[in-house]
């Protein structure tokens, strides 16, 4: 007794065969010869040992060096070596061999690609017919004795097509790269760079039934009438099709014939960055962020006024107001670094002082009141960087300001600390 996909696989041959050959106008006995030479044909007596020759003619492979070019199957040193990946599967992240459960490809020729159809098929119990080839199963070997000829014979034949050459040979028309190996070996291994047809083919698959899928359809048609759906669909953009062997794709492989040699690629182009109008701080804000120069006019018409040769209540109100020019570009900035924070939680440095946590991380809005014990702190270290970004641009000719002046602008900026929450 035959496994199901074994009959199946079978019957759509013949079914096939007997369409392509039998015509409306034979004559009854001439559609009855048909009909045996189809038997004889398929018959596993015949069949298997006919499929065995021709094994060799195809062969597995993960990645299939025709996807680089259409001709690097072969060269003056014989046949590229196929290549199966074999990698098991673990929770690292990476999607790559082992990882994901794909489809193995092929590639050959094309007359015999229902040799490979036939190894491929899945048996009841979930192993491919090649596997219990290879494990030398019960009912591999039953299914051997159906055809004419040695088990063994019928069995190495098969496994041609996963056979794999003591020498490993590769083709010019491959990606090749030198890759550097230790410092003891002092050389280089030459990689050749494949693609994995199971992986491309299986994105395509996802990709085309997240696009045009029914249900997405359905949905994508209730938005366009403006009708309401409770659940979404998704879109991706900025997809590229690409075309692998031309009008001939069966020469290219398996997969890539069963897909019209059309595979989707991803948009791969680096991230369009914001520029950042503000340098986020990430020890101490007046020291990264409120730079001297950038009130240059300010601290220099602070210095004329300092060196008047008189005192009056216009040049105390003058005094004070660079003073407010200097606390509104100080509020300016704090909004900056503020919608930053916000915008980009991974920017937010561990290092920074802590009360100016307080002061510009979004978690800290409700403790932000006119009573809190870090605004005193604040206020005094933005009367000794106002002192101190003055001093560097007036210079050497800098006055010398003490604690009676620093006194002083701190309490202007005390009256406006409402303006820092």
């Amino acid at each position: 007794m035959l496994d199901a996909a074994i009959e199946a696989f079978f019957t759509e041959r013949k079914d096939a065969w007997l369409k392509k050959n039998l015509k409306a106008t034979m004559e009854e006995h001439e559609v009855r010869e048909q009909e045996l030479a189809c038997e004889d044909i398929f018959s596993l007596k015949n069949w298997l040992p006919n499929a065995a020759k021709r094994a060799g003619q195809i062969s597995l492979a993960s990645h299939p060096c025709t996807f680089s070019h259409p001709s690097a199957r072969k060269n003056k040193n014989g046949y590229v070596s196929s290549i199966i990946a074999r990698a098991d599967r673990a929770a690292d992240g990476f999607l790559r061999s082992g990882n994901l459960q794909v489809e193995i490809d092929a590639l050959g020729n094309a007359a015999a690609l229902d040799v490979y159809k036939f190894l491929t098929l899945v048996m009841e119990d979930g192993d491919t017919l090649l596997e219990h080839l290879q494990q030398d199963s019960e009912l591999a070997n039953h299914l051997l004795t159906c055809g004419e000829g040695h088990i063994d014979e019928l069995k190495s034949g098969f496994l041609e097509m996963v056979a794999v050459k003591d020498e490993a040979i590769t083709s010019s028309k491959i990606k090749q790269v030198y890759f550097p190996v230790t410092a003891e070996e002092q050389g280089y291994h030459l990689l050749s760079i494949l693609s994995h047809s199971g992986h491309i083919f299986e994105m395509r698959q996802r990709l085309d039934k997240l696009r045009f899928s029914d249900d997405t359809k359905a949905t994508r048609e209730l938005r366009r009438n403006n009708q309401f759906s409770s659940v979404g669909y998704q879109e991706i953009y900025n997809l590229t099709t690409i075309g692998y062997g031309g009008t001939k794709p069966q020469n290219i492989s398996v997969l890539n014939n069963q897909n019209a040699g059309k595979a989707h690629l991803l948009l791969s182009m680096p991230p369009e960055l914001a520029p950042r109008s503000v340098r986020l701080p990430t020890g101490n804000f007046f020291g990264d962020v409120l730079y001297p120069r950038q009130l240059q006019q300010t601290f220099e018409a602070f210095h004329r006024l300092l060196t008047a040769d008189y005192n009056n209540a216009n040049i105390r109100n003058a005094r004070d107001y660079r003073i407010q020019e200097y606390l509104d570009q100080l509020i300016l900035k704090m909004w900056q670094v503020r919608r930053a924070f916000g915008d980009q939680p991974h920017a937010r440095p561990a290092h920074l002082e802590p009360y100016q946590k307080q002061w510009l991380f979004p978690e800290y809005q409700a403790e932000r009141t006119p009573d809190a014990p870090w605004l005193s702190t604040l206020v005094e270290d933005a009367a000794r960087h106002f002192i101190f970004s003055y001093q560097r641009v007036a210079g050497k000719s800098a006055i010398q300001l003490g604690d009676t002046e620093l006194a002083a602008f701190a309490r202007i900026i005390e009256q406006n600390k409402e303006a820092l929450l």
